[in-house]
């Protein structure tokens, strides 16, 4: 059973972690220079030293005619907050953002504590909303929200359109405050509705366990800063208590501090070898080599399509310079890094802005193309499930996208039907019973919300039951095999 501890430090999480996570790095000194140094508009040139006296001539012209000939007084703060919104919206980068002062204000706090709201990551791609990842065991989470979902509304409010900001505001709010959720889900013909209960999310963010044949298992669920001393403080547990084997599991790990991951590739990487490789807009790279010892024990890393980052930085990195066997699915696909400029700004805002790629070992750029794990393994169906939407009872011949989730629950929990498609047949119809009767309800065939929540509850303890983990089996038993043929 993991202890849960407070993590100090979580670099991304407004209520919903905003997508500038990215891979942070701790600084740039050239760039603060330049921007702490920004010289005043009349000695700026279009070099690259700020705004021209024409360009800063052409912005003041509009926001005279703004403040003189609009129809109604604006805020003057808004406007200005706008034109620097848009200049980072124009750059086409999801992951370049500017954060007024408030919004900003809840980053920063969230940096050394623990933070309200849903627990998920999201990024803006051309103009929706999506979802990268959903921290593990926060409401999102267990409300099934799933990578590359769309989220179209909240509490009735659309998101589309909205810069970032906006709609992690829209979506944040206090603890035990209600967020209707609706979503587009890739497979699902009609928007999910899930309704979640806001929460204090108090990230930890390693946790280890040694499994049968001294194999280790250490859970990375985000690169915060201090990250890299707590997982060393569990590999040396490990190792002293004698593991022969590890797993290292960055599944739905959305990514986080560059020189955290680092460190934590290193021990495991021999002096000399590439631990990773960032490429500016010159296109000059520079590789960053381990100085670490290596380790002689078989490594493999659990991946899947919310592993986004510095966890595609880890694994590329394990597995092309440390022999590590990648087991699961193919990553998101996130090889940019970002840098976070708070003090530049002046008045309590913040820019975020990608100022380089990163690159695995051997110089393959994995932007919107992820990793692919040496050794697939797909998760449950039942993973990827919608809670019902209990709009209606579910009988027999309907057909819809909850039948299907309903057939998917039932089939992981050994109630089989004849079908997985939406159409709720015979077969169903007599699992749903049986289903019914073990649950102690009245085995009437029909799914009524008692039915809908003795199913999702079974669900979810099904999911957290380890041994229906198919790709931490896999993983596991792929690190004992190695085991077998060294010894």
């Amino acid at each position: 059973m993991h202890i849960r501890l407070r993590t100090v430090a979580v670099f991304v999480v407004l209520t919903m972690m905003i997508s500038v996570l990215g891979t942070l790095m701790a600084t740039d000194k050239w760039v603060m220079k330049k921007l702490s140094g920004v010289p005043a508009a009349s000695e700026a040139t279009s070099d690259g030293e700020g705004l021209s006296e024409k360009e800063e001539a052409k912005l003041g012209a509009v926001m005279d005619l703004i403040e003189d000939k609009y129809y109604k007084d604006v805020e003057r703060e808004n406007v200005i907050n706008g034109a620097i919104a848009g200049m980072m919206e124009s750059l086409g980068d999801p992951y370049s953002v500017y954060m007024e002062k408030d919004t900003a204000k809840h980053f920063s706090e969230s940096v050394y504590g623990s933070f309200t709201g849903i627990g998920a990551e999201v990024t803006i791609e051309n103009g929706k909303v999506v979802v990268i990842s959903a921290i593990k065991d926060s409401p999102a989470a267990r409300a099934g929200v799933m990578p590359k979902d769309v989220l179209l509304s909240v509490n009735g409010e659309k998101l589309d359109g909205l810069q970032l900001n906006e709609a992690v505001t829209k979506i944040r709010g206090p603890r035990g405050t209600k967020a209707k959720l609706e979503i587009q889900r890739v497979g699902v013909n009609k928007p999910i509705r899930l309704e979640l209960v806001r929460d204090d999310i108090d990230v930890e963010t390693v946790y280890a366990s040694m499994k049968s044949d001294n194999v280790g298992l250490i859970e990375i669920r985000q690169f915060s800063k201090n990250t890299a001393e707590r997982f060393a403080e569990e590999l040396k547990k490990l190792e002293d208590q004698g593991m022969k084997g590890l797993v290292i599991d960055v599944r739905n790990d959305p990514g986080g501090v560059l020189p955290v991951v680092l460190s934590i590739a290193e021990p495991f990487i021999s002096k000399g070898k590439t631990i990773v490789q960032v490429e500016d807009r010159e296109g000059s790279k520079e590789s960053t080599d381990s100085k670490g010892p290596g380790r002689n024990y078989p490594l493999a890393v659990l991946i899947n399509e919310g592993s986004a980052s510095a966890s595609e930085i880890l694994a590329g990195a394990l597995q092309q310079s440390a022999g590590a066997v990648l087991v699961g699915s193919k990553t998101f696909g996130k090889g940019t890094v970002q840098v976070n400029y708070d003090k530049s700004l002046g008045d309590g805002s913040l820019v975020k802005i990608t100022i380089a790629k990163w690159l695995t070992p051997n110089g393959t750029w994995v932007h919107e193309k992820g990793i692919e794990p040496d050794v697939a393994v797909a998760a449950p169906e039942v993973y990827k499930s919608a809670k019902l939407s209990r709009t209606e009872p579910l009988k027999q011949d309907q057909i819809g996208d909850d039948v299907r989730s309903l057939q998917q629950m039932l089939n992981a929990l050994g109630y089989k039907t004849d079908r997985s498609d939406g159409y709720f047949s015979n077969s169903t119809d007599q699992a749903v019973r049986q289903f019914q009767q073990a649950a102690g309800l009245p085995a009437t065939g029909v799914v009524d919300n008692a039915t809908a929540d003795a199913l999702e509850k079974g669900v979810v303890t099904w999911i957290r039951n380890e041994a229906n983990d198919a790709q931490l089996n896999k993983a596991l038993s792929t690190v004992r095999e190695k085991l077998k043929k060294a010894s």
